[in-house]
């Protein structure tokens, strides 16, 4: 393999060879220099290596120099294109051609009358490359005038008065004029050049009468990204847009495309594309989302928003634009409520499970919050004038269910809000009872343990001379003295307990001690009562013992969040004081395990057929276990 490798790299360094001999020796056939440049170009493409030999020889440099000297358009042509093509794969050939000479040459050939459409398209092909992800280029093409040739182009290649795309010439230069458009969104953005940014939106005029005058894909797109990459995080740029009535031709467009949208695809599409570039003017700059307003531009996204054939990141954007449009902006929150915006919001809760999608509808939801309060409360209690009651009272009474959808999304708030406070609240617990010193709980426990059992004899002393027909009963004993020792313990846990502050409960027998006199007292699922809404950390609590019998009476408390199957195996075994019951289900747990393991190794898939389950349950389940040690 390494053999075939090695003939194939140097059949390739032959042909790179031979090919820039044939291109220094032929000068003066301009045909077969153009197709030595054509195979250059295609060997470069196919193979990233080839592109770094050709460098290596000279080849990159006699090409640059070949496109400036020759004297035949195709030849020039067909030069750019290899330095563009090389200059793409490689940034290393990229900053090798980098140079203000290089500009100088392409500027030349940009502004000189006798250039073809192509040659000129082909030069600022190469100024794209050079700019593209490139702050040195971007720089350069300031410093050298290029961009102002490219603005000059902008301004001047084509009229939107005569834009028929069938006309061969009309469609040469709408396919400059657009590689101008990609060539300066490279100059502004990737990486951000706030210099090239303002001096580009002096084209911002220009670009309006164009949305204006011709509303038709091939424009609107070019021009939405030229726009959109010149505002990015620019404040200044921002403001000099909607100065010169840039948002509001925006907005005219997206109105107009949004009427338009049920007709065809593209339509609801390309509004997409005015919608971002909307958002990006207005999303740092709350002052011009009243103009938004004006053109009611909320209900006009959605309606654009139910659109079926939008997808997932188109919808995303139509969102958040809301979210930007509503931010401290109460004529857009009125809006999004008369047009059942709230619903919609929860609808792209629940139907979607996009992540920046919910954070999205969150960001809206979160926006209206205050202005659903005013609206519950009919208008009283607020200074809004004559107008603004009418508008309220009309909205509460077209939308009867808005009240049941704001509780609906006040409920998604509330929960989201719970969970991050309940998993703090769990973190900071866990935190403080990892770093609770551990012979601080042992001697808290050996006070219980001991305080417990002395109480514990005096109780049945005291009971013994008692009279009554239940005291030749040990099982009744057991049970009382574990319901009045039970209740000390909780008492001293509670004022002990790290987690004092947060709801705990010990786990103690749920029937009665008097209950418990009638039958014999067995440790079974229904004597313990669990608060559905606590976590439960164990400690060892007292062992309440005498002479003829051992009763695994045991407080665990329970605080944090409430049990699942996630984590009450982790929390059992974690737990470093087991009462018996506990144990046994941590027994069972390994046994159904190991059978299961037993299975997947036999069958190679885990089957638990009816008969099989049965099995398992029959053998994990020794209901008799616990009573034996009681």
């Amino acid at each position: 393999m390494e053999n075939e490798d090695t003939k194939k790299m140097q059949e390739m360094k032959t042909d790179l060879d031979l090919l820039l001999e044939c291109l220094k020796y032929q000068m003066d056939n301009s045909i077969s220099q153009k197709e030595a440049l054509v195979t250059i170009h295609s060997i470069c493409q196919q193979n990233s290596d080839a592109g770094v030999y050709f460098r290596e020889i000279g080849g990159l440099i006699f090409v640059k120099n070949l496109a400036k000297s020759s004297e035949h358009s195709m030849v020039k042509e067909a030069a750019l294109f290899t330095l563009g093509a090389l200059a793409e794969e490689n940034v290393y050939s990229q900053q090798t051609l980098c140079t203000s000479d290089l500009f100088e040459d392409l500027i030349l050939f940009l502004s000189n009358d006798d250039s073809n459409t192509n040659l000129k398209r082909m030069s600022v092909y190469v100024i794209l490359v050079l700019v593209s992800n490139n702050r040195c280029g971007q720089t350069l093409v300031r410093e050298t005038g290029c961009i102002t040739v490219l603005s000059e182009l902008f301004r001047t290649i084509l009229s939107k008065h005569e834009l028929n795309l069938l006309d061969n010439k009309v469609f040469q230069n709408y396919q400059l004029w657009s590689s101008v458009c990609s060539a300066l969104c490279a100059c502004v953005n990737n990486p951000q050049n706030d210099e090239n940014q303002t001096f580009c939106c002096s084209l911002f005029p220009y670009a309006n009468d164009w949305l204006i005058s011709c509303m038709k894909p091939e424009i609107i797109r070019p021009l939405c990204s030229f726009i959109g990459l010149t505002l990015a995080n620019n404040t200044y740029v921002q403001k000099y847009f909607v100065s010169v009535g840039g948002l509001e031709v925006l907005s005219q467009v997206l109105v107009h495309l949004e009427s338009d949208s049920y007709k065809t695809v593209s339509n609801a599409k390309l509004a997409v594309v005015v919608t971002k570039t909307m958002d990006a003017c207005i999303a740092d700059n709350p002052t011009f989302r009243v103009i938004v307003s004006k053109y009611h531009i909320v209900s006009r996204l959605l309606a654009l928003l139910s659109h079926e054939s939008l997808d997932l990141e188109e919808k995303f954007s139509i969102i958040l634009t809301l979210g930007h449009c509503t931010e401290d902006c109460e004529e857009n929150q009125y809006d999004l409520f008369k047009n059942n915006g709230l619903p919609l919001m929860i609808q792209a809760l629940t139907d979607s499970q996009n992540e920046e999608l919910h954070k999205a509808a969150t960001f809206v939801l979160h926006n209206c919050r205050k202005t659903t309060e005013k609206l519950s409360l009919n208008v009283r209690g607020y200074s809004f004038d004559e107008n603004e009651a009418k508008q309220l009272k009309d909205t509460n009474a077209k939308e009867k269910n808005l009240e049941e959808y704001w509780k609906t999304a006040k409920e998604i708030l509330r929960k989201i809000e719970q969970l991050e406070r309940e998993e703090n609240e769990e973190e900071i617990q866990r935190r403080s009872y990892e770093n609770m010193p551990f012979m601080n709980k042992e001697n808290i426990l050996k006070h219980l343990h001991s305080g417990s059992t002395g109480d514990a004899k005096a109780e049945e002393d005291k009971n013994k001379n008692q009279p009554g027909p239940f005291q030749s009963s040990p099982s009744v004993d057991v049970t009382s003295k574990a319901c009045t020792t039970d209740n000390r313990v909780k008492t001293l846990l509670k004022s002990t307990h790290p987690f004092s502050g947060q709801k705990m409960t010990l786990r103690k027998v749920s029937s009665s001690c008097n209950q418990g006199l009638h039958e014999k007292t067995t440790f079974d699922k229904k004597n313990f009562v669990y608060k559905s809404s606590d976590r439960v950390f164990k400690y060892p609590t007292h062992v309440v013992r005498n002479k003829k019998q051992h009763s695994p009476v045991t407080g665990c408390i329970s605080v944090g969040k409430p049990l699942n199957s996630r984590n009450f195996s982790k929390l059992l075994r974690a737990c470093p004081y087991q009462c018996d019951r506990h144990k046994v289900i941590v027994e069972a747990e390994d046994r159904y395990k190991s059978e299961l393991r037993k299975s997947f190794i036999c069958n190679k898939k885990i089957l638990l057929t009816p008969c099989r389950r049965q099995q398992l349950s029959s053998k994990s389940a020794i209901p008799g276990k616990i009573n034996e040690h009681i």
